[in-house]
């Protein structure tokens, strides 16, 4: 088998051919699906999403699917531990958006809401002068 995954092996031709030792084979490529990386459990990253930004509870979810990918590692099944990674990712990946169109929505608000009162300000103090210490008193 070579590095890039394929698995090349002889296959004999019918009948000899008197000028090689051994006849003519003919050479067969076939595709190999082996993956020399481990599978992926986001551990890391499904922590954070549990600790920071833990929308509808995805973050306790991706945890969960996490941890049982790393248990389904140790065990020594690594298709199991691809689906529940994968689950994790796909977990994350939706906590991680939807934290971030949260802030996002935060920070457009806060500042709306601070032009607004910018405004208002302006608005109350350009009718409502003061008289700056002139006190007439007659």
């Amino acid at each position: 088998m070579n590095r890039e995954g394929y698995q090349i092996e002889s296959v004999p031709l019918q009948g000899r051919y008197d000028g090689q030792p051994g006849g003519p084979r003919v050479v067969q490529c076939t595709t190999v699906n082996i993956s020399t990386e481990p599978p992926k459990d986001h551990i890391i990253w499904s922590l954070l999403c549990f600790m920071y930004s833990n929308p509808c509870c995805l973050g306790l979810a991706a945890l969960i699917f996490s941890i049982k990918a790393r248990d389904r590692k140790v065990a020594g099944d690594l298709e199991g531990a691809r689906q529940y990674g994968s689950t994790a990712r796909c977990f994350n990946i939706v906590a991680t958006v939807l934290f971030s169109i949260m802030v996002l929505i935060f920070i457009i608000t806060i500042t709306a809401v601070l032009v607004q009162i910018n405004e208002a300000y302006r608005s109350y103090s350009r009718y409502h002068t003061y008289n700056s210490g002139y006190n007439h008193r007659g």
